[in-house]
């Protein structure tokens, strides 16, 4: 297994926010359901004047400055910006790649919802190990899809937390702290049409009556069959990420495998807080070993970075703890990510 730490991570957001009050009245629901069911305090919301892209590279620029490094060292740009960005049939990894400075650097978009930084992980090792030659590798991506929630689609309600901001990483060849070790992923393409957005593409294009008629933003299709399949898969699929990537993950300095005991810090998607809470139990994981991110609202893939830096900044991920990172993407996908966070051990 090729080795790859985390050497710096950066974060933007924009100025712009929702209230639990102002949620609680576009939507019609309660305030204490916003808030306790829920999980939102408040979220960050796209800014029309700072653009996806435009985040990302703020993010970049906070992520280089303090891995101390120059942005020609970087050799690969994993753009994780969402489709939803300044264009479409755009690659933004080249243009963030072009605005940072990373002259010597190629990129590729990278997607697969909010489990993409897990994913680019994946990607940023093998790339590694196919290639002596990439050494250091940015994983970026800026997330404007509050425009896509319509507050009235009760149906919709487990996606009223997402908000916007940025998120970024930088990852180097055989950097022995905060070392990324086991991964996994699983799909269940039985539910990739269950949350689209009806009126974005070559199907159905957002022509103005389209629009008019909300079909430019996030629907459901066939709710009631999404929810009971999920209610049946999620919990059991993250938990398998997580066993399979403690698995993969390799021997401990006592020699012995990592199991669920060794987790220290647990980085969660933002979901519901009854959610959080069931994988807490189902690890043996107190909420003081992770953070909720309430005030801040589900920023995608861009979750993860976020979490690590506010884990950090609360005292809740130290040097020496096993971190396992999690997250879900609509369509539907489950990522999960060991890392062994500080000096190696």
């Amino acid at each position: 297994m090729t080795s790859m730490g985390i050497v710096s991570t950066g974060t933007f957001f924009p100025d712009s926010f929702l209230t639990a009050g102002e949620i609680a009245q576009q939507s019609g629901l309660p305030e204490w359901v916003v808030r306790e069911k829920l999980g939102i305090d408040r979220k960050y919301v796209a800014d029309p004047d700072v653009h996806p892209n435009e985040m990302a590279l703020r993010a970049a620029r906070k992520a280089v400055a303090q891995a101390g490094i120059d942005p020609l060292d970087i050799d690969v740009v994993l753009g994780t910006t969402e489709e939803w960005r300044e264009y479409l049939l755009w690659t933004t990894a080249i243009d963030l790649a072009h605005e940072l400075g990373a002259k010597n650097a190629w990129g590729i978009d990278v997607h697969t919802r909010c489990a993409t930084t897990i994913a680019a992980l994946q990607l940023a090792r093998g790339l590694m190990a196919d290639d002596p030659s990439i050494n250091t590798i940015l994983i970026a991506g800026g997330y404007a899809t509050s425009h896509f929630i319509d507050l009235t689609d009760l149906d919709t309600s487990f996606l009223f937390n997402i908000g916007a901001g940025a998120g970024a990483m930088i990852v180097k060849r055989d950097w022995h702290e905060n070392r990324v070790l086991g991964i996994h992923i699983i799909a269940d393409g039985s539910m990739s049409r269950h949350v689209i957005v009806p009126a974005s593409g070559t199907i159905q294009h957002p022509d103005d009556r389209a629009v008019a008629k909300g079909g430019f933003k996030f629907r459901l299709v066939e709710p009631e069959k999404m929810k009971a399949r999920m209610e049946e898969v999620s919990i059991r699929n993250w938990l398998k990420c997580v066993d399979t990537a403690l698995a993969r993950s390799g021997r401990k300095p006592d020699g012995n495998a990592y199991s669920r005991d060794d987790i220290d810090f647990f980085n969660m998607t933002l979901v519901k807080p009854s959610g959080h809470r069931e994988m807490l139990q189902h690890l043996g994981l107190t909420e003081e070993q992770s953070v909720y991110m309430s005030n801040v609202g589900h920023i995608g893939e861009q979750d993860a970075i976020i979490n690590i830096e506010a884990g950090i900044e609360q005292g809740r991920l130290k040097p020496g703890d096993t971190m396992a990172i999690i997250a879900a993407g609509i369509g539907y996908i489950w990522g999960g990510a060991i890392v062994e966070w500080g000096p190696g051990k």
